[in-house]
């Protein structure tokens, strides 16, 4: 399978980049990737720990990064990329910035934001399913890590 430069996997792929350099930090797998105009202009992961803050979440650093790249808080032209679904906090901070899209990977059924309705923004266009397998592989790669 051939994939264009400016696919939605393409981008998903930087976001697994991401996802890695967490779990080779024992933080939980997650990366994001902020795109405008097909150029990437944030990239981030879990941080958590690292950072002994409970909002460092690859998303809540992604959007911090595009938003101090662009010089302004909203997003509007902009497409999030994450490998797992966002929790409440991150769909709300994606919506406060009116990001055109979000697009994740695996589904995340404990603490996923879908599981309490639509917190997006009205306009926010949302893709599901993209490399979602490699996304939950790296979940389940850490969980199981912790459990030995």
């Amino acid at each position: 399978m051939t994939l264009s430069l400016y696919s939605d996997e393409s981008y998903m792929r930087e976001a697994l980049k991401q996802a890695r350099y967490a779990l080779a930090e024992d933080e939980i797998p997650i990366g994001a990737v902020v795109v405008l105009e097909r150029q990437i202009i944030a990239r981030a992961y879990n941080q958590t720990e690292k950072l002994n803050d409970v909002t460092a979440h690859a998303e809540m650093l992604a959007l911090t990064a595009a938003a101090n790249f662009l010089g302004n808080k909203y997003l509007t032209d902009c497409t999030l990329y994450v490998t797992v679904e966002p929790c409440v906090m991150c769909a709300g901070a994606s919506a406060w910035a009116q990001m055109r899209r979000v697009v994740y990977g695996a589904p995340e059924e404990k603490h996923g934001f879908r599981r309490h309705g639509n917190l997006l923004h009205r306009r926010t266009e949302l893709v599901t399913g993209i490399m979602a397998a490699e996304s939950a592989g790296l979940m389940q790669e850490f969980f199981a890590r912790k459990r030995k």
